[in-house]
């Protein structure tokens, strides 16, 4: 009886396990598609726009929104494959693992489009930023050259590109998972028997 219940209870961990790495991996594959074509999408825009003035707020707002999917992937695993219950811990390993697989497609994508087709990005992205910093004044414009300067030189170290291209979008994509989580989770009630 015993090991028939031990068995049980394995076999229910394991699939829980495997509908929880399928969610996973759909919703952190569609999110990385979305990421991929909106970075390829902006890239091209300041590649071939001498006109292009960066906006950091409005790239970091639309990797918000596209994020976003990670909430509806725990919510789709909390409400489909968990019973409509999921703890804080468990909502945050599957926002987590979400934004991991995005991210992870992000900088691959990013290290083969860089390097077989914009491999003179920073070239072009460069000017952008320095005539940015020039509105600034000459201080904000020294500072910034010798800034920018220092990362052409880390950026031809493909560790470096692929830590940097991680940091672009993976802290982005853990404040929303903990966020989401925090708004997900749900306990299961206890029926009590008196």
């Amino acid at each position: 009886m015993k090991a028939n219940l031990i068995a049980g209870l394995t076999f229910t961990m394991h699939l829980n396990n495997k509908k929880m790495k399928r969610n996973i991996l759909i919703f952190g594959l569609v999110l990385g598609a979305i990421l991929c074509v909106n970075m390829v999408y902006m890239v091209n825009l300041c590649y071939n726009n001498p006109d292009f003035k960066p906006y950091d707020i409005l790239g970091y707002a639309a990797m918000v929104v596209i994020f976003s999917l990670i909430f509806f992937g725990i919510r789709n695993y909390r409400n489909k494959q968990n019973g409509g219950v999921i703890s804080f811990g468990k909502a945050f390993k599957t926002g987590f693992l979400i934004a991991l697989v995005g991210s992870t497609m992000y900088v691959v994508v990013w290290i083969f489009y860089y390097y077989l087709f914009v491999p003179d990005f920073l070239d072009k992205y460069i000017p952008h930023v320095l005539k940015e910093a020039a509105n600034k004044g000459d201080a904000a414009l020294a500072a910034k050259t010798s800034e920018m300067a220092n990362f052409k030189e880390m950026y031809k170290n493909p560790l470096f590109v692929i830590l940097i291209t991680y940091s672009e979008v993976l802290p982005v994509g853990l404040i929303v998972a903990l966020v989401s989580s925090l708004i997900l989770k749900k306990k299961s009630k206890v029926v009590s028997s008196t």
